[in-house]
């Protein structure tokens, strides 16, 4: 392990004296950004397996790119009507778009055509899942504290992007499925107040399913998102580099120093090892799982509509908002304002990414911490509130997801469609506040095992007696510690916690001024 410290720097020559060939070094230095390559290379990275989500999400973002730019070779995104004559029999003699033609083309005719396709959408969700994943482990640790807030909304930004280019996506083959995906999606847009129907003339280009929806989403799905993704994630890692890895509490770890792998060769090595067993798997599973059959849905109708029919997870939420919320409508002036799809396909979401916009900016204000610097992880039962809001808001989401299903659970359990979706409203209210109670709760009483773990040891399992006749366990002092986990001699409990987020970190703010 080697620790990379900030605002170091080797002793100068004196004055008069250079060393031979300097000249010629700083000539070059001043035209090319070659100056600190070697301080670069020895960039430290902690060691630990939760940091290695980012990098999840980059490799499968390069495997996403890779698979990609191989599929656009053969997908047509057009929606003018042709009967279907290749190798796929069942469907030979069908009228179907040109979209749908291709993607069969792509999965039957073309070889090694559908291992392609299912590596990239077994790729796209892993992309979303591993952002989700980073999210939270960021979120947990405290790490998008100043200085990293903008690196927080940076990340905010890549999920929301990555939703909407999974979608894009998703809906391009034209097949049963992703038309009623889309079918749902315009009528979000309907239920917009006053624009809706101008917004849903504009996206697909007339009345529904008009002819250039996948014409437009192909444009947005190959290039302007794929743009902005990859725009996104180099300012996020020049970020990263710049601003250094937050790191867990331990010795030798202080908020002015990183303690961890150089990048080159040692951390270099790690994480060529993790692009090959993500882009391996990932093949694995294009090769053997099979995903998104379209060939099993047929061709989009606007008369056909799939039973049983499930967007992929990273939208589930939405659908589940949609069949939780009642049948809500309001008639004002000759309009009809549909509450029940306005409200959970348009405010809930917005909230939502609102809300996650905004929390490190509101926490930091009330604790008093916005002044501070953090580089050190916070454990996540440190910040009792903080862990709270954040397993709540998990459970809200998977009550969600739950409930974007529900028809297919009340049908796989035979129990009532009607109980289930009250069960799962009662739920999304009662379910979040819980976790919230007992999750704060868990936070203090392993806090309170820990101290007293450290303070008597581990028991042995021997038990002695005393010479008054009584029994005591015997204890060894603890040599064992988890990542950030406090060793002795333990300090004193704080006899007035902050009561928002819970105890502030034990390490000095950095200095204001600091060199990189």
């Amino acid at each position: 392990m080697r620790a990379a410290r900030r605002g170091t720097a080797g002793t100068p020559p004196p004055a008069g004296r250079r060393p031979a060939g300097e000249r010629f070094a700083d000539a070059a230095d001043a035209r090319l950004p070659v100056a600190d390559g070697g301080k670069l290379l020895r960039k430290a990275f902690p060691d630990h397996w939760s940091f290695l989500l980012g990098e999840l999400a980059l490799y499968s973002l390069i495997v996403l790119v890779l698979t990609g730019v191989w599929l656009t070779l053969w997908f047509k995104p057009e929606m003018r009507e042709v009967t279907y004559g290749g190798g796929y029999e069942p469907l030979r003699g069908v009228r179907m778009s040109q979209a749908f033609e291709s993607t069969l083309q792509i999965s039957f005719d073309v070889r090694g055509g559908l291992l392609i396709r299912q590596a990239h959408h077994w790729a796209a969700l892993v992309f979303i899942a591993a952002i989700g994943l980073h999210l939270l482990r960021i979120f947990f640790t405290g790490a998008f504290r100043r200085p990293r807030e903008m690196n927080w909304v940076i990340g905010v930004t890549l999920f929301v992007l990555a939703l909407a280019e999974g979608f894009a996506g998703y809906s391009l083959p034209d097949d049963l499925l992703s038309g009623t995906g889309l079918r749902i999606a315009q009528g979000i847009m309907l239920s917009i107040p006053v624009v809706g129907t101008y917004v849903s003339m504009f996206v697909f280009g007339g009345e529904f399913p008009a002819d250039e929806i996948v014409t437009r989403l192909y444009s947005m799905h190959i290039l302007l998102l794929p743009g902005a993704l990859i725009a996104l994630v180099t300012v996020h890692l020049i970020l990263v580099f710049y601003l250094k890895h937050t790191q867990w509490r331990g010795p030798g770890r202080t908020n002015t120093n990183v303690v961890g792998k150089p990048l080159f060769p040692h951390f270099a090595a790690t994480s060529s090892g993790l692009f090959f067993m993500v882009f391996g798997v990932l093949a694995l599973l294009g090769g053997i799982a099979q995903i998104n059959p379209v060939w099993v849905y047929g061709p989009y109708r606007t008369d056909y509509v799939s039973t049983g029919s499930q967007p992929d997870w990273y939208v589930g939420f939405l659908e589940g908002a949609l069949r939780l919320v009642p049948p809500w409508e309001t008639a004002v002036a000759g309009h009809t304002i549909m509450w029940n799809v306005l409200l959970p396909a348009v405010v809930l979401p917005a909230l939502l990414f609102l809300v996650l916009y905004l929390y490190p900016f509101v926490e930091q204000r009330l604790t008093g911490e916005g002044s501070q610097e953090h580089h050190l992880c916070d454990r996540p039962r440190e910040r009792p509130v903080r862990t709270g809001l954040g397993v709540a808001g998990i459970t809200f989401y998977g009550v969600l997801l739950l409930a974007g299903g529900n028809d297919v659970v009340a049908q796989t359990f035979r129990i009532s469609l009607n109980t289930l979706t009250w069960v799962l409203r009662i739920a999304l209210v009662v379910a979040p506040v819980l976790a919230f109670m007992l999750t704060r709760r868990l936070c203090h009483a392993l806090l309170n095992a820990e101290r007293e773990r450290l303070a008597e040891g581990e028991e042995t399992g021997e038990v002695r007696q005393s010479v008054e006749g009584g029994y005591e366990s015997g204890h060894r002092p603890v040599d064992k510690f988890r990542p950030g986990a406090p060793r002795p001699p333990l300090t004193p409990p704080d006899p007035h916690p902050e009561p928002r987020t819970g105890t502030s970190s034990p390490e000095p703010p950095a200095p204001a001024h600091r060199h990189r």
